[in-house]
């Protein structure tokens, strides 16, 4: 198996800075729909705020802290100084695959074309497209967490089935994604355990040192440093 440990992902996160309407520093509000998300704050300060139908939550966020949400969870990474964050996916190759939805006002994550045109950053204008693709998702978030906090999860309801609606043409290719990844993972480990139960310990020869180098992108909570762990390289032998 050449997979990152257990079929995830991992990225070294700066959250965005720059004020929103409501006069926060951060990313973009989403939700995963098929994979949890886990941060492990390395440096600054922050807070996670999310929102799901058990109400909002804010978490503050200072080196060290550890928590994960799973799918259908909103997030947000406000920054308030600083904050780098590793992030460890579930579901390596989901993620990328469009698995996230940002919350967009119900216009725009109701129709196709309207949300892929949100989404998207084109090339030479990121750095702007990217702030306005936040400030229209935290238009969104801010009338779903409103609703919320008045007692109607009526918006939040309907924000899912939209995020339903535009992830389900992906689901075949993501199937094929897990299969070669998450569940090729589960299938090897489940094939060494036997082995060694039989005192075969040959899978032993094989061993292996990866390496996913960085590459510098635009994320949705800010700049990553992302390691494509489905294309691994194997580093040249050396001598200590």
């Amino acid at each position: 198996m050449t997979a990152f440990p257990g079929g995830t992902s991992v990225s070294r996160l700066s959250v965005y800075t720059g004020a929103c309407a409501d006069g926060l520093e951060g990313g973009t509000p989403h939700l995963h729909t098929a994979s949890t998300e886990a941060y492990v704050v390395t440096g600054g300060r922050g807070a996670l705020h999310t929102l799901d139908l058990n109400g909002l939550r804010e978490t503050e966020l200072t080196p060290g802290t550890t928590v994960w949400f799973t799918p259908g969870t909103i997030h947000r990474a406000v920054n308030r100084g600083g904050l780098e964050v590793v992030v460890v996916m579930q579901n390596a190759g989901l993620p990328e695959a469009g698995d996230a939805v940002m919350t967009f006002p119900p216009e725009v994550v109701s129709d196709p074309a309207a949300y892929q045109e949100a989404a998207t950053l084109p090339e030479g204008e990121e750095e702007a497209a990217v702030a306005r693709r936040r400030d229209l998702a935290v238009e969104g978030y801010l009338r779903l967490a409103a609703s919320v906090r008045a007692g109607d999860p009526g918006p939040l309801l309907r924000f899912y089935d939209s995020a339903v609606a535009l992830v389900r043409p992906r689901v075949a290719g993501w199937r094929r994604i897990w299969e070669s990844t998450v569940a090729a993972e589960t299938r090897g480990t489940d094939e060494t355990l036997a082995a060694l139960g039989r005192g075969d310990g040959g899978h032993l020869r094989r061993a292996a040192l990866l390496e996913a180098p960085a590459q510098e992108r635009w994320g949705m909570c800010g700049h990553l440093r992302a390691h494509d762990v489905t294309r691994p390289v194997i580093p040249p032998p050396a001598h200590p």
